[in-house]
């Protein structure tokens, strides 16, 4: 089976890439190819494009998909597919995007893209991975960078930010501050009509609905030699808000109004530390990190008979320590062994008052504490040039307790497996295989009670008596590189899952509530095919094509029914384990090309519809998102000096379904079928950037 995929794939090659021996690549090479697995991407690779940032260069690389990276607990898996110099950011709310955006191009020396690893490298678990390394060149930098954003209702948001670096010797100092506010692009203008299960119109209205947040950062890092090693120290402090108005003008069969109103505080802090010292084949690092987050929430329904009041107060903390040891023990042996505690702590208080009247929810007062070990070792084994493999094993024990509410301990112990083979048996092609058992990490939103009332009106309850999903995956990547370019990557997955945590009745005490539940076993399949592209060939002188379409089948028993259906939307997926829509199929396409005689870029980007669907105890919910298509166009006014604007989220249509029974789905008859019909016409963004040094 694998030899005609393989024969497909070769197919595709026009011309063998350009190889080159370490230093600087001659002018006609796209990339430097420094061993096996490695490319180097100097920056003479992107200076046609004219990037400010590494973020620029990163999203310009050849077949590689910028992943930033996943909000979970402790730093295992935290990280996105970038390092920085080698080394993941310890930071989470700081995010992986905005670190790459505050290193400007004059900083970044090359990027490597390592695929199927390379010698003292972390590979986070993942098979592809870039590492931005900087310069050590002394001096001061910086940009201050203006946005606007007018939207077609009439809103006007706007929002400076600033980036300053200092480097001196072996001393480097970063800070970057941000403020601004910016729209919800789910929010919009439209029509909602409900039926009966006969299909009789039951209500037809109109809907106003605006969203909009903030956010105000500061972020700051100092780095310096220390006790033989590295130090980097970094802190940041993120705040921000969210809120919205929701106006529901009923017109039939009689007139009046319904008003929601939602709105959201966030402040966020953090400290990270990071000490690594290398000393001949070893490497050493010790990481700490700290965390707090607070959240308030706020949402009210009103109407001329239902009055519903939500409020929920959420402080979460984690400390996080880790030691790495890595030792390349000869060039084809490289082996690695750490060990990282956790504590995390969640403390949530949620009132609901329906008609002034105070209602009880289940989990709606509790107290969590997550205390979490894992210790693991991995060894990287090159048998040949072509062909090395990966053998890692991770166990994980944690003890969650529960009090308030509902009062429980639980522990839970798992050991995890990973083998990951690379093939490479010529420059131009390469063959990733990896065969692992993942294991999510429980979700303190699914402990507590939350707002969603505020949507479908149905009380949301919390289960803190959860056990995380299990999976066993099998991949297999097939990557082929062609002209100086280009990419193409199919990659095939099978998860077969246990445990999965998706909604199901829940009883807890006298009341039956629809809840996150472990609802038993299931699978995933997924087939991903990727493809970067220059467009010489077809007369599109210096643009670039990158497309890739994902096609996804889950399947799990409905816990209501008793019947097969897909698993629900938002759950915990990908290695490592993140939060990510389950979608049947979506497909992008970003277009890009560079006009050097005007000194500007231009490109598109197009994301297809795509539906999300919740399954709950009475209802099943159907989010479906039109095409998305975005414009941008950036002018280099002078090296120091650029204009960009981004005509953003055109014509986005967004449908929600309700299909609401009177009781149980199991049991229970139709009751109605709820259509809301949103658009938001786009907006346009104003973007100046100034740098220096």
């Amino acid at each position: 089976m694998l030899a005609p995929v393989l024969a497909a794939v070769s197919a595709l090659s026009l011309a063998e890439p350009v190889s080159a021996s370490p230093g600087a690549p001659p002018p006609e090479a796209a990339a430097e190819a420094t061993e096996r697995g490695v490319i180097s991407y100097p920056p003479s690779f992107f200076a046609e494009v004219g990037p400010s940032t590494a973020l620029d260069m990163v999203q310009r690389l050849p077949g590689f998909s910028f992943d930033r990276g996943a909000a979970v607990r402790g730093l295992s898996g935290a990280g996105g597919n970038v390092l920085i110099d080698g080394e993941p950011p310890v930071s989470k709310n700081d995010s992986l995007e905005e670190i790459l955006r505050r290193i400007p191009v004059s900083s970044v020396l090359r990027i490597d893209v390592i695929r199927g690893g390379a010698p003292g490298i972390d590979m986070q678990g993942r098979t592809v991975i870039a590492n931005v390394i900087r310069k050590s060149s002394a001096g001061l930098k910086g940009a201050f960078v203006w946005t606007m954003w007018p939207i077609s209702d009439g809103r006007f948001f706007f929002g400076p930010r600033g980036e300053l670096q200092w480097r001196e010797g072996q001393r480097l100092i970063e800070l970057s501050f941000v403020i601004g506010k910016g729209p919800q692009e789910m929010a919009g203008d439209g029509t909602r009509i409900r039926v009966d299960a006969n299909g009789n119109t039951l209500i037809r209205s109109k809907i106003d609905n605006d969203a909009q947040g903030s956010r105000r950062w500061l972020v700051g890092a100092y780095e310096t030699p220390f006790a033989g090693g590295r130090l980097r120290l970094n802190g940041a402090y993120i705040g921000g808000d969210a809120d919205g108005e929701y106006y529901d003008k009923i017109t039939y069969p009689s007139v009046y109004r319904e008003f929601q109103y939602f709105a959201e505080d966030r402040a966020q802090s953090e400290l990270g530390l990071r000490w690594n010292r290398r000393a001949g084949p070893n490497q050493l690092d010790l990481v700490a990190f700290q965390q707090w987050n607070k959240t308030d929430n706020y949402a009210r329904f009103d109407s001329p008979t239902l009055n519903r009041l939500f409020r929920n107060e959420k402080d979460v903390s984690e400390t996080v320590g880790r030691v790495h040891f890595r030792r390349t023990a000869s060039p084809t042996l490289n082996l690695e062994a750490g060990i990282e505690g956790a504590l995390n702590t969640l403390d949530s208080v949620t009132s609901l008052r329906i008609n002034n009247g105070l209602v009880p929810l289940p989990a709606a007062n509790v107290t969590v504490e997550e205390r979490r070990g894992e210790a693991f070792a991995v060894a990287v084994v090159r048998a040949s040039p072509q062909l090395a493999f990966e053998f890692g094993l991770r166990q994980e024990v944690s003890t969650v307790t529960s009090s308030g509410d509902v009062a429980l301990e639980k522990s839970l112990s798992f050991t995890k497996p990973r083998a990951t083979v690379t093939w490479s048996p010529m420059e131009s092609l390469q063959v990733r295989a990896r065969i692992e058992r993942e294991v999510t990490q429980l979700n303190f939103d699914d402990f507590v009670a939350n707002n969603s009332v505020t949507q479908t009106g149905a009380v949301a309850a919390g289960n803190p008596d959860l056990s995380p999903m299990q999976a066993w995956v099998g991949e297999l990547a097939i990557e082929r590189r062609f002209l100086k370019s280009g990419v193409f990557t199919v990659t095939l997955r099978r998860s077969d899952l246990k445990d999965v945590i998706d909604r199901a009745p829940v009883s807890l005490g006298s009341v039956v509530a629809d809840a996150p539940a472990n609802i038993g076993d299931g699978w995933r399949n997924e087939l991903q095919v990727s493809l970067s592209t220059p467009l010489d060939g077809i007369g599109l002188k210096q643009a670039t094509l990158k497309a890739q379409a994902s096609l996804r089948q889950t399947e799990v028993t409905d816990p209501t029914t008793g019947r097969p259906r897909p698993i629900s939307a938002l759950q915990i997926f990908g290695s490592p384990p993140q939060i990510s829509a389950v979608r049947d199929n979506e497909w992008e396409l970003h277009y890009t090309q560079d006009l050097p005689y005007f000194r500007s870029t231009w490109g598109f980007d197009i994301f297809s519809p795509y539906i999300d669907r919740y399954y709950r105890l009475t209802e099943i919910e159907t989010l479906k998102s039109g095409v998305v298509i975005q414009i941008f166009g950036e002018w280099k006014a002078q090296p120091d000096l650029s204009l960009r604007v981004e005509l953003q989220s055109l014509v986005r249509d967004t449908t929600r379904v309700r299909d609401v029974w009177s009781g149980p789905r199991n049991t229970a008859p139709l009751q109605y079928r709820d259509f809301r019909d949103l658009q938001y016409d786009g907006a346009i963004q104003f973007r100046l950037r100034k740098t220096f040094g």
